[in-house]
């Protein structure tokens, strides 16, 4: 007898031989022990999940003259007849190549004969959403009151396709995806049953590929054990599924996650030469990074993964030197690219433009993108001699003071102080290094403009050029959230007298500023670079008067006591 692939060979012939679908099986069992039999149901749910098997098993079970716990019994007989491929009481019907109106009218016709030797008749309609209107149109009235002894069991895995008049006549049954370990228990069956030994890793390869689909799962081990001579090994797997060598894949992934995009292009060459295509290693890349995710954030994550020890501990080793934002963003990235290479003409371009695109996240405009080139302009300054971080001249406890009530819409303003220190300690860039000039020109920053005051305060002119970047250094790090930090990258500021002052032309940026959370941030940020006095403005608004002028007076007049009554 010629060879019979696993999925046909192992198929079910009981319901109880099914492979989860509980809910399904229970229902079905309780009718055929009541004997309320309907006489149309619809079969739908993903492929490889047993619709077709049900049916079959449902059909013969229905018939049988005394079912064992709501399966055939197979001694009857009724199921010795049904046994016979030739017998006409069940009938099954592939409605992708039987789709047409005259197929349906004939069905209709011979559903009024009774059964030969069986209780009912049951047609068996596979891909029934083939079928075209008028097919459905001749279906419907024969669907919804056959004869006596017809039963109808439809089978689709998409039934939003089917008109809503035949989805009303059938009792709907929904199969859902099978869980990896019941697959992985059921191939351990089917391969002790062939003789063949097998590596428990290797089962998993084969049950994750198979995405839930058991007959799927069937034919990726009938290769397998094709392939492998001796006892089925995880290598085996990777080499019948296409997939790269785990350690290349996971030299590449490494290569991206330390932003080296000259390592990464290289790997990606080695690859690619060596036959893999370009969807296959996007593939990859993304399941090696969701592998470094389960393992970075599950204490167990080799009991999800199921990879050999030696595998599971690199990836556990390249996942515990990323963070998890760039986890994150590198998958964001290759999940995109996968959808894209499906329908590029140049699938290589793409794939090593995605690669470039995750080693260089300063050319992202996001968050994390901006965090990553201010963190790269402060070292290369720093390496330069051009920058030292600022000593916070104001303490803690001064910095958390809160300040003046002020009415919403007002501008806020903090009574100046004496400082005891100067504020911006460590000599001041005389001209911005050439290393950090040419990251400037290249757009990785761009400070905000300064306005100036005509008066020279107690402050030296050239540290007041920093000012802002001594902020926006300050809040980084202190800010509880980005967005604040944010939106007073777009800020303008200047002094004017002692008086650091904060613009910005937009409404909701100036209101949001003068929150009382938002507020109490800024104030801890300038004070920790030794600022006292700010003040947030919209832009054209003029300062108050009254408020200027005794400011001047307390700049010109240091040792006179001015008060304000």
């Amino acid at each position: 007898m010629a060879y019979q692939a696993l999925y046909r060979t192992f198929r079910p012939t009981t319901l109880d031989g099914l492979v989860r679908q509980e809910h399904i099986v229970r229902i079905l069992k309780n009718q055929i022990a009541a004997g309320r039999v309907g006489h149309a149901y619809l079969f739908c749910g993903p492929r490889g999940t047993g619709k077709t098997s049900t049916a079959k098993i449902f059909a013969r079970a229905i018939n049988c003259l005394s079912p064992v716990n709501g399966s055939p019994c197979g001694k009857c007989a009724a199921c010795k007849a049904l046994a016979d491929p030739a017998n006409l009481d069940v009938t099954e019907i592939d409605a992708a190549s039987n789709n047409g109106v005259n197929e349906m009218r004939d069905l209709r016709e011979k559903v009024q004969y009774p059964p030969v030797s069986c209780r009912y008749k049951v047609y068996i309609v596979d891909e029934v959403h083939m079928l075209s209107d008028s097919a459905f149109n001749a279906l419907l009235k024969t669907l919804e009151e056959p004869p006596k002894h017809a039963v109808f069991i439809l089978a689709t895995t998409e039934p939003h396709k089917l008109p809503a008049t035949i989805l009303s006549r059938c009792m709907r049954f929904d199969f859902k995806l099978i869980p990896q370990e019941d697959i992985e228990a059921h191939l351990k069956e089917v391969l002790r049953a062939v003789g063949k030994p097998f590596e428990d890793e290797a089962v998993s390869a084969i049950a994750r590929a198979g995405a839930g689909s058991m007959r799927d799962s069937l034919s990726i081990a009938d290769m397998c054990i094709s392939y492998s001579s001796g006892a089925l090994t995880y290598a085996d797997v990777n080499e019948v599924l296409g997939s790269a060598d785990f350690y290349e894949i996971a030299k590449l992934g490494e290569a991206i996650l330390t932003e080296n995009a000259s390592a990464a292009l290289t790997e990606t060459e080695t690859v690619l030469a060596s036959g893999k295509g370009a969807a296959v290693l996007a593939r990859d890349l993304l399941t090696f990074f969701n592998r470094c995710t389960v393992a970075k954030t599950c204490k167990n994550g080799n009991a999800l993964l199921q990879l050999p020890a030696e595998m599971y501990a690199e990836t556990e080793r390249i996942a515990a030197a990323a963070s998890g934002r760039a986890l994150l963003r590198v998958s964001e990235i290759f999940a995109a690219v996968e959808t894209e290479l499906r329908y590029s003409v140049s699938p290589r371009i793409v794939l090593e433009t995605a690669i470039v695109k995750a080693c260089l996240p300063e050319t992202d405009e996001n968050t994390l993108a901006l965090e990553r080139r201010i963190a790269k302009l402060e070292e290369r300054l720093a390496a330069a001699g051009g920058i030292s971080a600022p000593p916070a001249a104001a303490s803690a406890a001064n910095a958390a003071q809160p300040r003046s009530p002020h009415a919403e819409g007002q501008p806020l303003r903090s009574a100046p102080q004496e400082r005891e220190e100067d504020p911006f300690a460590g000599p001041p860039p005389e001209a911005p290094p050439e290393e950090a000039a040419s990251y400037f020109a290249q757009g990785g920053y761009e400070e905000a403009p300064v306005r100036r005051a005509p008066a020279v305060n107690a402050l030296d002119v050239d540290k007041r050029k920093s000012a802002f970047a001594y902020f926006l250094r300050a809040l980084r790090k202190n800010a509880k959230n980005g967005v604040l930090f944010t939106m007073c990258q777009d800020l303008g500021s200047g002094f004017e007298g002692d008086t650091f002052v904060l613009t910005t032309d937009s409404e909701a940026i100036y209101r949001s500023l003068l929150r009382a959370d938002h507020a109490q941030e800024v104030a801890a940020a300038l004070a920790q670079i030794g600022i006292d006095s700010y003040e947030v403005r919209k832009q054209g608004e003029a300062s108050d008067p009254v408020e200027e002028g005794i400011a001047r007076l307390r700049r010109d007049f240091p040792d006179t006591d001015i008060r304000v009554k």
